[in-house]
């Protein structure tokens, strides 16, 4: 196959995401995905672990999403929100309803996760102002968190240790607890008891909400706390009149074994952000669903109607392919899908955990995680995974895998066993030369 991609002109003229154009790194060209497999323009195919950032969870070009958005495009690609309304977005709309709690009843569609989160933080302020309580405007959230890349999603990032520290002085100041430190499968600590009880007691009289991504901190720590700390913050937020945003916009969708994350620790939230996986990864949609009482506390704002309105809100052919990607999780196997994946990753993983360079290595659902003692060298290593025949992005410290559901054991093993050769090698690199090395 020829590779007729013009790497010059992206390189002079294409920013990616988190890149520096003065010195890009390199990228591969791409030509087609089918189920876990993408395609280069040079020929090669190269296994997919990162489900093209979370989303694609069904794998590429699902038959079932195409033919959705095929027979959708031919009838209505776009039309405005404003004073219309489609059958796709309501056909969705019920699909949400029925399988989220039954305190969301209410529904606003944007485009992208990082709105999603905007719209919820909007929400909330405008639902205490419709309540008298417009003094209630700041969030908490807490440190290595990550909503997104617009500003006020920014503002509930972790302000030292995450990517947006450079416009801390631009960003809405928000209340930051420490990361909750207990781990998955452990019981709840008293520091981290301590900890949210005292936030909670000092700061509720200027609280909207608190957001929090449920279970597994993605992006800003790779990291899977235990259920009990979400309990407690439901009750705390329920005790002190706080609102609890639950983003699941990376964990929804089944990525940790329950459909949606919370489920793990059997609460409700308030607001509920979801994207990323809606569409099954074929195209951009998210939405936040909210409870009658918040909707009502919106509606008795000096505005009285929530102050947001997307240009592709609730884009027909989006909303076809989160209605047939909702199909596919409705009547498959995902299940018992993750539930194989966890159990493999487990296993093939855990000899990573004696390599020198390795800090930790955790699993929960279809989310793999090898934590190494330093920072690794993104634009390094992807090349080397290149190499290795599968596509892998590592950041930070963290090389990690999120594979499709429909992705096979013996695909998941070439993951699986990339990961572990590029770990002993950054190991090895980091011993001296006369040290053998440890696994």
């Amino acid at each position: 196959m020829s590779d007729s991609i013009d790497y010059s002109f992206d390189r002079q003229h294409l920013w990616h995401p988190y890149s520096n154009l003065e010195q890009p790194a390199q990228v591969f060209g791409v030509v087609s995905g089918d189920a876990c497999l993408l395609t280069l323009a040079d020929g090669r195919q190269l296994i997919d672990g990162t489900s093209s950032w979370w989303s694609c969870v069904h794998g590429y070009s699902h038959p079932q999403i195409v033919a959705a958005m095929q027979s959708q495009l031919q009838q209505l690609s776009h039309v405005m929100f404003g004073g219309l309304t489609h059958e796709p977005a309501i056909r969705l709309g019920k699909q949400l309803l029925a399988m989220t709690s039954p305190q969301l009843t209410k529904i606003f569609y944007s485009d992208s996760g990082s709105v999603a989160v905007e719209v919820a933080m909007k929400m909330a302020m405008q639902y205490w102002h419709g309540r008298g309580h417009s003094h209630k405007q700041q969030m908490l959230t807490l440190k290595h968190g990550y909503h997104g890349d617009t500003f006020a999603a920014m503002s509930v990032c972790d302000p030292d240790n995450g990517m947006h520290n450079l416009f801390n002085h631009a960003l809405s100041p928000q209340c930051f607890g420490p990361a909750p430190r207990t781990p998955f499968t452990q019981a709840l600590t008293p520091e981290d008891i301590s900890a949210l009880e005292t936030l909670f007691a000092k700061n509720h009289h200027q609280l909207a909400a608190c957001i929090i991504e449920p279970i597994m901190q993605g992006a800003g720590a790779m990291f899977f706390y235990s259920p009990e700390y979400l309990k407690l913050l439901r009750r705390l937020c329920s005790q002190y009149d706080v609102l609890l945003i639950l983003d699941e916009i990376a964990t929804g969708f089944g990525r940790t074994g329950k459909l949606f994350a919370y489920q793990h620790a059997d609460i409700e939230a308030d607001i509920l952000c979801l994207g990323k996986a809606l569409t099954g990864g074929h195209i951009s949609l998210a939405a936040t669903l909210c409870s009658d009482e918040i909707a009502r506390g919106i509606s008795q704002s000096s505005t009285s109607v929530f102050m947001h309105g997307p240009t592709f809100m609730a884009n027909p052919l989006a909303c076809a392919a989160a209605s047939a990607s909702l199909a596919i999780l409705e009547t498959g196997d995902w299940q018992q899908q993750v539930a194989n994946i966890e159990q493999q990753l487990q296993q093939q993983l855990a000899q990573a955990a004696h390599f020198s360079a390795v800090k930790e290595v955790r699993v929960l659902g279809a989310v793999g995680v090898i934590e190494m003692h330093s920072a690794v060298n993104t634009s390094l290593l992807q090349p080397r995974f290149v190499e290795l025949g599968v596509w892998v992005r590592p950041f930070g410290h963290f090389i990690y895998i999120m594979p499709p559901y429909t992705i096979s054991s013996a695909q998941l093993t070439q993951l699986t066993q990339a990961m572990t050769t590029v770990a002993q090698e950054l190991s090895r690199q980091a011993l001296p030369a006369d040290t053998p090395c440890n696994g």
